[in-house]
C-alpha cells in the first residue's frame, strides 16, 4: 500500500476516530456506562472536557509542522486539516453547551458576561477568529485567496494564545495544568519563530536584484 493509500483509509480514519473518542467518552458517562460518570455538575464538568479537547486538537494541529519538518513526514501534512475543523467544532461545541445548557438560552445574560468576564470575553474572541479559519479550509478557498490565505490561517496562533489563555483566567486556583498548556505552546511558537530566524534570506548583488541563496 503506497503513502496516499495509508493516509486515505488508515491514518485519516484513525485520527477522525481519536478526535471523536472525547464525545463518546462524555456521551458514555452520560449514560454511565463502564462506571464512567460526569459527576455531581454535569454541565460543568461536559462544559469543561469539551473545551479542553477543543484545546487539545488545537495544539496537536500546531505540531503537525514540527513534526513534518523534524521528522522528514511530510505527508502528515495532509491531517492538519482535519484537525483543525474539529478543532474549531469542539470549539463551537463548547460555546453551544455554555449557551444552551449553562445560560439555557439566555442571551442577555451571554452577552453580559461577554462584556464583563474576560475569561469568557477572550474565548469567544478566539471561537469568532476560528470562523473565517474554518470557512477557507477547503482547497477551493486556499486557490481563490493565493498568499493571502497563509496570511489569514496565521491568525491560528493567535487563536492558540487566547484558548490558553482563556483557560488560565477560567481556573480559578490550580494553574499548573494551564501553565503546562502555556509551556507547549511556548514550544510550538518558538519553534517556528527559531526556524524563522534561521531562515536564509535571499542575497541581493550590486544592481540590487535578488538571487537565490547558497545552499550550506
Amino acid at each position: 500500500m503506497n503513502v496516499d493509500r495509508r493516509y486515505r483509509y488508515v491514518y485519516k480514519p484513525l485520527v477522525f476516530i481519536a478526535c471523536l473518542t472525547p464525545v463518546g467518552w462524555i456521551l458514555a458517562s452520560g449514560f454511565g456506562l463502564f462506571g464512567w460518570s460526569l459527576g455531581p455538575d454535569p454541565v460543568k464538568f461536559t462544559l469543561h472536557a469539551i473545551g479542553k479537547s477543543a484545546l487539545n486538537i488545537l495544539l496537536i494541529t500546531l505540531l503537525v509542522t514540527p513534526v513534518r519538518q523534524l521528522a522528514g513526514w511530510p505527508h502528515v501534512i495532509r491531517i492538519r486539516r482535519m484537525l483543525g475543523l474539529f478543532a474549531f467544532s469542539y470549539a463551537l461545541l463548547h460555546f453551544t453547551i455554555y449557551l444552551v445548557l449553562d445560560q439555557e438560552l439566555d442571551y442577555a445574560s451571554v452577552i453580559k458576561d461577554i462584556a464583563k468576564r474576560p475569561y469568557i470575553t477572550i474565548g469567544f474572541a478566539a471561537l469568532l477568529i476560528l470562523i473565517p479559519l474554518a470557512i477557507t479550509s477547503t482547497n477551493k478557498m486556499m486557490r481563490r485567496l493565493g498568499r493571502r490565505w497563509q496570511t489569514l490561517h496565521r491568525w491560528v496562533y493567535v487563536v492558540a494564545i487566547l484558548g490558553v489563555w482563556h483557560y488560565y483566567w477560567q481556573v480559578k486556583r490550580d494553574v499548573r495544568e494551564p501553565l503546562v498548556y502555556a509551556a507547549i505552546l511556548a514550544v510550538l511558537l518558538g519553534y517556528r519563530l527559531v526556524r524563522r530566524m534561521r531562515k536564509p534570506k535571499p542575497a541581493t548583488s550590486t544592481s540590487g536584484s535578488a538571487t537565490a541563496p547558497e545552499r550550506t
